[in-house]
């Protein structure tokens, strides 16, 4: 499922850093990024009522796409930034800057405590941090599907699926040296259009 794509790829970059994902925690990141499908699906069945079709699809073609071009936008920026780092050229800290931010450049900064194991809490904003493409999405195709609860359980094994894949290859995804989140853009891109 497109939503657990970026869920995959944080999974692997906090296995690459040695950063532990216990099953607790693993479960909060599927449930509450199924919780916000749940709650786009639903949200985007009662808005279409007040907006005509065409309108209603535009916009969330738009959005999906707008989604889908920020992540190739991150990819560009991460990998930029490690290359310099590399040669010396730029340093990129980012301690003080708001968690949100920190969170969508660095997928490892929701282990606040540098404890090199993800809590609950740590898990629940990471997940937060990275549900946008899953409300993206829930709102955009609400309108088409039946049982968003179906839907949002089918999202939660995805994503509990793609954190032990995760978890399994983020080691020899991490030894690639690059970043690939902007995979998780352009299906997201591709999805806006073909929807």
């Amino acid at each position: 499922m497109v939503v657990s794509i970026d869920t995959y790829l944080a999974a692997a970059a906090y296995c690459n850093s040695g950063i532990r994902i216990p099953a607790l925690s693993a479960a909060v990141i599927s449930i509450l990024s199924g919780a916000v499908l749940f709650l786009s699906l639903t949200l985007s069945g009662f808005l279409h009522g007040f907006f005509p079709s065409n309108i209603f699809h535009a916009l969330s073609v738009g959005f999906l796409v707008f989604i889908g071009i920020a992540a190739i936008f991150r990819s560009l920026v991460r990998s930029l930034s490690a290359r310099l780092s590399e040669k010396g050229s730029i340093s990129l800290k980012m301690g003080k800057s708001p968690i949100i931010l920190r969170l969508y450049f660095d997928d490892t900064a929701a282990d606040f405590d540098n404890s090199k194991i993800l809590s609950a809490g740590e898990a629940a904003a990471l997940s937060l941090a990275g549900s946008l493409d899953s409300a993206a999405i829930g709102l955009s195709s609400g309108i088409s599907v039946n049982s968003p609860f179906m839907v949002s359980i089918f999202a939660i094994i995805c994503g509990s699926a793609a954190i032990l894949l995760g978890n399994l290859t983020g080691k020899k995804i991490s030894s690639l040296n690059h970043d690939f989140s902007w995979v998780g853009g352009i299906i997201l891109i591709l999805f806006a259009l073909f929807i």
